[in-house]
């Protein structure tokens, strides 16, 4: 198994296997979707950013897993926009070894930043109690930034914002 960086022969199969995923987890809490949870678009539009690295995770050929990260060079403050683990790869430590990788790609790290759904509670036990992530803001209707995008499936949904203070004696990694 090794993390890699995203080449452009394995684009296509990982922007679907991440689809499947995000598809996946949202559909077995909330029920079926006619929408896309994660159009591919939006991947595009991530992967496009200035200072976007994207990795995935290969076992021989397959694609197990992957990650978009955002690096901020100057204040160290870097942010995971995505990170998934194949539906046919989940609960068997994929998810943490991707995480692991990428902590150690930027050991200057300061500052992890992410975002996900409050019906995640998957993704809430996975970031805290696996990668030592904190919750720090609870975005809902009555938030002062709301910003939701109308367009999106999930554009009414309630988000959860955490750090990884790195270096912190309080971070730990079960």
């Amino acid at each position: 198994m090794a993390l890699i960086k995203l080449q452009e022969k394995d684009s296509t199969e990982f922007k679907r296997l991440m689809q499947e995923s995000f598809q996946l987890g949202y559909e077995e809490v909330i029920g079926k979707c006619k929408e896309l949870i994660l159009p591919e678009k939006d991947i595009d539009e991530c992967l496009n950013r200035k200072n976007i690295y994207a990795y995935l995770l290969k076992n021989n050929e397959e694609i197990l897993g992957g990650a978009i990260v955002e690096i901020n060079e100057k204040t160290q403050t870097n942010q995971l926009d995505f990170l998934f683990v194949n539906v046919h790869s989940q609960n068997a430590g994929i998810g943490q070894k991707i995480w692991r990788e990428i902590e150690n790609l930027y050991p200057n790290t300061k500052i992890w930043k992410t975002y996900t759904p409050y019906f995640d509670k998957r993704n809430i036990h996975f970031y805290v109690n696996r990668l030592g992530f904190h919750i720090v803001e609870f975005y809902n209707e009555k938030h002062p930034d709301k910003n939701w995008d109308e367009n999106h499936p999930m554009e009414d949904q309630e988000m959860f914002e955490f750090e990884k203070i790195m270096g912190n004696r309080h971070t730990y990694i079960r």
